[in-house]
């Protein structure tokens, strides 16, 4: 079974920068995605940034050129540098990994972490 673990999230003011790590444990045989999410109160789940196994990666248009996704494979390890951040990034983020076929199981499926809080103060 996989389990994606977050941390890096805490409280900053505008300006400032964080970065989330997620670690997947377990044994993965492939994936499309890493990536990460974010929900803010009301509103509903949005991407924020993906990678594939190759390392292409994509973004949101409120994000791009501020946050930057990267890969570390033999960690099964993706991280989200932000910078440059805003109160409108405030929401809470969720690790993302998509498509994943893993031992014990025949299909691939999605698994999500278990979110952390980002605050961004003005």
């Amino acid at each position: 079974q996989v389990q994606l673990v977050e941390s890096g999230g805490g409280l900053v003011q505008a300006g400032g920068s964080l970065r989330l790590s997620c670690a997947a444990s377990g044994s993965i045989f492939r994936f499309n995605t890493m990536g990460w999410y974010r929900q803010a109160p009301g509103k509903q789940r949005e991407l924020v940034a993906t990678i594939t196994s190759g390392g292409n990666t994509n973004y949101a248009d409120s994000v791009k050129g501020r946050f930057t996704i990267s890969r570390d494979s033999a960690k099964n390890t993706v991280y989200l540098q932000m910078n440059s951040l805003k109160p409108e990034d405030t929401a809470v983020y969720y690790c993302n990994l998509d498509s994943a076929l893993v031992p014990g199981f025949p299909y691939p499926r999605d698994y999500w972490g278990q979110g952390t809080q980002v605050t961004v103060s003005s």
